[in-house]
C-alpha cells in the first residue's frame, strides 16, 4: 500500500478527530450548563465506552469505522473534562492550579496509547487492551452518581456545601446554592471595592447575556491567540512520522524509539500544567490585595494574573518551534519537551483565562464556542499536509506561522537560501523531501499503526 496514501488516511483521521475534540465542544458545553453534571457525564460514558468497544473489535475490512470511533473518542473525553474543571471550584484560592493540572491530566492521557503499544509488544493483544479499558468505565458510573453533584458546584462556593454520597440535597436544592453563588459572584467580580452595592434592579443590569461576551474584543483576541499556536500543535504531530522517517533516513528502529520518546513525555504534561495554575493564583493574590489597598477593580487584578501565563506560553511555543525546525534528531527531544510544557500551558491557560476573564454561568458554552470556534481554523491541517505531500514539492510556503520571526538564514547545505522564509517553512520543506519506509496499518505490522495512531488519541479520559 502507499506510503504517501496511507499517510492522508491517518492524516485525515487525525484532523477529523481532533476537529470534532474541539467543534463539539460547545454542544458538550451547552448540554454540561443546560442539563447539567449527571446527564453530561453519561452521555460522554456511552461515547467513550462506544469508541473503545469499536477499537477493540476493529478488523482490516472494518477499519473504516476508525473515521467513526476515534471523534466519539474525543467527544466522549472532552465532556468527562468540562464536567471535572468544575472540581476547582471546591479550592477557593488554588482554583486555577486544579484546573489547569485537570487539563493537563487531559493532555497525559495520551501516554494511554503508549502503554498499549508497549503491551502489544508483549503479546497481549488491541482487543485485550481495548476491552480492560472499556470496562474501567465502571469507574466512571460509580463516580458519577457517588462522588459528583448532580448540578454544577458553585463558585464562590455556599456555607456548609455537600455534593455527591454526602450531600443530601436534591436537585432544588443544589440549583438554589448555585443561584445564590452565582449573586455573590457578580457582586465581587463587576464592582468595585469602593463601589456600593446595588439595589436588586441595577444587579440584574450589570448581568450581561452570553452574547455580549462572545463579541467582546477580550474573547475575539482570546480566539486568535489559541488558534494560532493550537493549529502549530496539530500540524506538527500530524507530521511527526514522516518528520522522524526523514531525520531518521528510514530507520524503522530509530523512529519507533522516537516515537516511544514522544508518547512518554505527554505523560508528563499533568506534572507541567499546574505550574501554570499556580503562577496565576499567586499573581491573583498578589494583585487582589494590592486592588483592595488601593480601590480599584478586583476583576482587573484577576485579569491582571492571566497576563504573565498568556506572554510564557506564546514564548514557549516560538521555543518549541525553533527547535522542531532545526534538523538535527537529537535535537527533538527537546522539541518534545518544550511540546508537552507549551500544550500543557495552552489549555490550561485557556481554561483558567475564562474562569477569571468571564461570569461562571457562561463558563461550559464559553469554554465550548473558543474551541469550537479554534477547530475551524485547525481544519486548514489537512490541506496543508496535503500541499505538502503533493503539489508544493519543497517549493517555500510563506507567512505559514505568523507567531514566528522572518529570518534569511540559509537551513543547511542541501536547502537553497530564502530570505523571509520563516523557520517553519523550512522544516514544512523538510518534511516534502521525507522518503521514509512505507507499511500496511492494517497487516500485521500493528507496532506501526499503533505509532500512528498514538499521536492523535491524545484526548482519552484521564481517570481522575
Amino acid at each position: 500500500m502507499p506510503r504517501g496514501w496511507m499517510d492522508e488516511r491517518f492524516s485525515l483521521i487525525f484532523t477529523l478527530a481532533s476537529f470534532m475534540n474541539n467543534f463539539m465542544t460547545f454542544p458538550a458545553g451547552y448540554i454540561f450548563d443546560r442539563f447539567k453534571t449527571t446527564v453530561a457525564r453519561l452521555i460522554a460514558i456511552f461515547l467513550y465506552t462506544s469508541a473503545t468497544l469499536t477499537i477493540a473489535f476493529i478488523s482490516a475490512d472494518s477499519a473504516v469505522l476508525l473515521f467513526l470511533a476515534m471523534p466519539m473518542l474525543t467527544v466522549g473525553g472532552i465532556l468527562f473534562l468540562i464536567t471535572n474543571l468544575q472540581i476547582g471550584n471546591l479550592f477557593g484560592k488554588h482554583r486555577s492550579t486544579i484546573i489547569t493540572m485537570y487539563n493537563g491530566a487531559f493532555d497525559s492521557s495520551s501516554a494511554v496509547f503508549l502503554i498499549i503499544k508497549l503491551l502489544y509488544e508483549q503479546g497481549i493483544s488491541l482487543r485485550a487492551s481495548f476491552i480492560f479499558i472499556s470496562v474501567c468505565s465502571a469507574w466512571h458510573v460509580g463516580r458519577t452518581f457517588l462522588l459528583m453533584p448532580r448540578g454544577h458546584i458553585p463558585y464562590p462556593l455556599p456555607p456548609n456545601y455537600s455534593y455527591g454520597l454526602c450531600s443530601g440535597d436534591g436537585p432544588r436544592e443544589e440549583e438554589k446554592k448555585t443561584a445564590e453563588s452565582q449573586k455573590l459572584e457578580l457582586s465581587e467580580k463587576f464592582l468595585s471595592p469602593k463601589e456600593e452595592i446595588p439595589r436588586p434592579g441595577q444587579q440584574q443590569q450589570e448581568a450581561r447575556s452570553l452574547w455580549s461576551y462572545v463579541f467582546s474584543r477580550r474573547f475575539a483576541w482570546h480566539l486568535v491567540w489559541l488558534s494560532v499556536i493550537q493549529l502549530w500543535h496539530y500540524l506538527f504531530i500530524g507530521t511527526l512520522n514522516s518528520l522522524l522517517s526523514n531525520l531518521a533516513s528510514g530507520d524503522r528502529v530509530l523512529v519507533s524509539t522516537y516515537t516511544n520518546a514522544f508518547a512518554i513525555t505527554q505523560f508528563f504534561g499533568v506534572l507541567c500544567a499546574p505550574w501554570n495554575g499556580l503562577l496565576m493564583d499567586r499573581l491573583k493574590c498578589k494583585y487582589q490585595e494590592e486592588a483592595r489597598r488601593t480601590g480599584s477593580s478586583a476583576s482587573a487584578a484577576a485579569l491582571r494574573s492571566t497576563v504573565p501565563s498568556l506572554v510564557l506560553t506564546s514564548v514557549l511555543c516560538l521555543g518549541f518551534a525553533l527547535c522542531a525546525s532545526i534538523p538535527v534528531l537529537p535535537l527533538q527531544y527537546a522539541t518534545f519537551t518544550l511540546q508537552v510544557i507549551n500544550r500543557s500551558f495552552l489549555y490550561g491557560g485557556n481554561a483558567a483565562f475564562l474562569t477569571l476573564a468571564f461570569p461562571s454561568e457562561h463558563f461550559g458554552k464559553l469554554f465550548g464556542l473558543v474551541m469550537a470556534l479554534s477547530a475551524v481554523v485547525s481544519l486548514l491541517q489537512f490541506p496543508i499536509f496535503t500541499l505538502i505531500k503533493g503539489p508544493l514539492q519543497s517549493d517555500p510556503f510563506y507567512d505559514f506561522a505568523p507567531y514566528l520571526a522572518q529570518n534569511g538564514g540559509s537551513r543547511n547545505t542541501e536547502c537553497k537560501r530564502e530570505t523571509g522564509t520563516s523557520l517553519v517553512v523550512q522544516w514544512l520543506k523538510s518534511t516534502c523531501q521525507c522518503r521514509g519506509h512505507g507499511f500496511d496499518p492494517w497487516s500485521g505490522k500493528i507496532p506501526h499503526a499503533v505509532e500512528q495512531l498514538s499521536p492523535c488519541a491524545t484526548t482519552t479520559e484521564p481517570a481522575l
